[in-house]
């Protein structure tokens, strides 16, 4: 890595991307869990085995001390940017969205990790901010959906989707991917938009995707409290009392 060459692109409490030339440089702190790091890229290389555009990973290394994951870059914009640029597409970006959460629902990964088994966990990692009682009415809601093996993103968003200049869209980010139910993530992907701040947005999403999946409504809103309380274990301050009322699970009963 030639530190003459890098560029910053951003930047988070536990990580630093680069760009340096045609390469994505994602260095983690040197806390950060290497196990965590390795799950990472073995689930970008799994995910890489199916025909979706996604950036080549081309290696796992050490920078300085530092693990790091490097990945083509992909030049061009997210498709949050493009949202932002262009207000009078929202409806023909939206469609874009469904249509590739679609697709990349439409695949098997079988070596990825079990959403279920995901959710069981950070369910049980609630204990100092959920009761028992609600603890156990998650656990019991969880045990009762119907077991798939859909590929999940996991954090599907449009800030995931970079658009390159002749319109090749790329999803990133496949850090959280399991394997599971696919309404769970349209049910991630509905609590993302309204976390920041996009409510209208999400309401449109939500009804689009269960339109063109032929799937019904409140079906979705069924898996909101567990997608919700799976947040809460990382959530920030300001995002707790908004899951807490998502968890509520008497609304979607």
């Amino acid at each position: 890595m030639n530190n003459q060459n890098l560029k910053l692109v951003f930047e988070r409490a536990d990580k630093k991307i680069y760009r340096e030339g045609d390469k994505l440089i994602k260095v983690f702190d040197a806390n950060y869990s290497k196990a965590n790091i390795l799950n990472e890229a073995l689930n970008h290389a799994r995910v890489e085995e199916t025909d979706l555009n996604v950036p080549k990973l081309q290696a796992v290394q050490v920078v300085d001390g530092k693990w790091a994951i490097v990945l083509d870059y992909i030049e061009g914009k997210t498709l949050q940017q493009l949202m932002d640029e262009h207000p009078e597409k929202e409806d023909e970006y939206l469609e874009l969205f469904v249509d590739l959460q679609l697709n990349a629902l439409s695949k098997k990964v079988p070596m990825l990790n079990k959403l279920r088994d995901k959710f069981q966990a950070k369910i049980s990692a609630t204990a100092d901010v959920l009761d028992a009682t609600t603890r156990y009415d998650l656990h019991t809601r969880l045990d009762s959906m119907p077991k798939h093996t859909h590929l999940c993103h996991g954090d599907f968003n449009p800030t995931n989707i970079i658009i390159t200049k002749d319109g090749t869209p790329y999803i990133i980010d496949w850090s959280h991917a399991t394997q599971g139910n696919s309404s769970a993530d349209v049910a991630r992907s509905y609590l993302l938009f309204y976390l920041a701040g996009n409510e209208a947005l999400g309401d449109k999403y939500l009804k689009l995707f269960c339109k063109k999946s032929d799937t019904a409504i409140q079906y979705v809103q069924r898996w909101i409290p567990i997608v919700a309380a799976a947040r809460l274990t990382k959530a920030p301050k300001e995002e707790e009392e908004f899951l807490h009322r998502w968890i509520d699970v008497v609304d979607y009963e």
